[in-house]
């Protein structure tokens, strides 16, 4: 086959890729997280990683959120592994059962496609979020975050999670960043944090 034979490849943009670094570690039977509900599709797509054994938690503030979701996972025929809470994602330790350790987690900061744009994640409620589902992490597990910051507070929720993620002491965690650098109008870059130890 020669070069022009080969299929094009493609970088795979934030959102898919964040699905590519869960999809890496995630297993029939893990126990994970999606903080942003949104329309669905994270929460469709980790219900599929961790099959009839695992379960997912799912968060949002939006009553929509909830309805495109479940009516989502329902046409896909997806198992009852899942649990969808009417709540911020600040209050996920107050809704995982004790002693509960997850093997990964997603966010997709900004506000709800196709909802209302004045409804947006924020970084003092995001890093509350965050630094409970780091607590209860298990070793080898993720928690990325797909950040869209194009919007007001946007850029202010970003550098609040860019100055803690650095602050992460190296010996227990990694921490990536996946961005285009040659974007224009703010483009959504993925984080990603991996416990070491």
């Amino acid at each position: 086959m020669s070069v022009r034979e080969c299929p094009p490849f493609m970088l795979d943009n934030a959102l898919q890729f964040s699905h590519t670094l869960l999809k890496e570690i995630l297993k029939t039977g893990d126990v994970v997280v999606d903080a942003t509900m949104g329309n669905g599709h994270d929460t469709l797509f980790l219900s599929q990683c961790v099959g009839t054994t695992g379960k997912v938690y799912a968060f949002d503030i939006q009553e929509s959120a909830l309805v495109l979701t479940e009516k989502l996972l329902s046409a896909a025929q997806c198992p009852p592994n899942y649990q969808l809470f009417l709540a911020g994602h600040e209050t996920v330790a107050q809704h995982l059962p004790p002693d509960t350790m997850l093997q990964g987690a997603i966010f997709n900061l900004g506000y709800l496609p196709q909802g209302d744009k004045t409804v947006v994640t924020q970084g003092s409620t995001t890093l509350v979020a965050l630094k409970s589902l780091l607590a209860c992490l298990a070793v080898g597990g993720r928690i990325v975050l797909v950040v869209y910051w194009g919007h007001p507070g946007g850029e202010t929720e970003k550098e609040a999670l860019l100055d803690f993620c650095q602050s992460l002491p190296q010996k227990i965690w990694h921490v990536a960043c996946y961005n285009f650098i040659n974007q224009k109008n703010q483009p959504p870059f993925t984080l990603c944090i991996e416990r070491r130890r």
